[in-house]
């Protein structure tokens, strides 16, 4: 039986500049604690809300260090390794296992893409080249690739290959991915506002933007979910879905970055080609906080 790598919820953390644009690890620091002490399953670094494609070698191999050193074990560190290059996925991913990473996301190949035999060759030779579990993560609103269920179930059966991060959108789709995996692989929503639907069909929790605002509620809803009270979980789910639609009305991270700089955390600052948020919905993903209690 493969090992889980988390049940609840993972933050996939924003990553912090300063004002000359360059990494803030005083603040990531911070960010990180934050999340522990609100009481989060998991980090997620270098990922899409990471701005990871915006990174340096240099910079995403020091921040994946920096998470896993700063995290000291509290939670485990899954570091963002993909990339539409195999080659480069494949070290990166080999660093982040040599800093110690507790696992890696990787995502399908955009823009080149890959057909479905490609994606199984192509996630069959990183999980041959590493030591450490592999998250697939499938996001095809992004990449332009979509990882079929039939495919889920032939990577299934590498030992490196545990889980899915599912953000196809799709819960018909993922209905069909459940039936046919049968256990086989873990799966986590890749949407905040798909939680509860996932867990209902056997997910393990949730790699979410929304907790990097209000991590203990996120935790909540999955809390209240595994205790047998799916009512109440869906009813906080449904309560917090205002902000979540907020959190994604302009390209995720820039809401989110916006959202945690009124809170502190971050400069509102983001690596071209993302911008700040226009003006009116900053003013409604601020009015959405306020409705949630938060101070801003």
């Amino acid at each position: 039986m493969k090992k889980t790598i988390f049940t609840g919820v993972a933050t996939a953390l924003i990553t912090p500049f300063d004002k000359k644009g360059q990494i803030d690890y005083g603040k990531l620091a911070e960010l990180i604690d934050f999340q522990i002490e609100e009481g989060v399953n998991a980090l997620v670094i270098c990922g899409t809300t990471g701005e990871a494609s915006t990174m340096t070698d240099e910079e995403h191999e020091d921040c994946i260090t920096f998470a896993v050193k700063h995290t000291a074990g509290r939670v485990p560190v899954i570091a963002g390794a993909g990339s539409n290059d195999t080659a480069y996925a494949i070290n990166l991913a080999r660093h982040a296992c040599d800093v110690g990473a507790d696992a890696l996301l990787m995502v399908t190949p955009y823009y080149n893409k890959a057909t479905q035999n490609g994606l199984v060759r192509m996630y069959t030779e990183i999980a041959d080249a590493v030591d450490k579990p592999i998250i697939l993560y499938n996001v095809p609103s992004r990449t332009g690739v979509n990882i079929e269920p039939s495919t889920y179930l032939k990577l299934a059966d590498h030992p490196n290959i545990v889980a899915i991060k599912e953000a196809n959108g799709n819960l018909s789709k993922i209905v069909e991915t459940v039936a046919l995996l049968d256990g086989k692989l873990d799966i986590y929503s890749g949407n905040d506002d798909q939680i509860v639907p996932l867990l209902s069909m056997g997910g393990k929790g949730v790699i979410s933007v929304l907790s990097n605002v209000m991590p203990k509620q996120t935790v909540e809803i999955c809390n209240r979910f595994f205790k047998g009270d799916v009512a109440g979980a869906a009813k906080l789910q449904c309560e917090l879905l205002p902000l979540i639609n907020a959190l994604f009305c302009e390209v995720n991270p820039v809401p989110v970055k916006a959202a945690m700089a009124h809170m502190g955390y971050t400069e509102n600052l983001l690596r071209s080609p993302l911008y700040p948020m226009e003006e009116a919905n900053e003013a409604r993903l601020l009015s959405c906080m306020r409705a949630q209690g938060l101070k801003v």
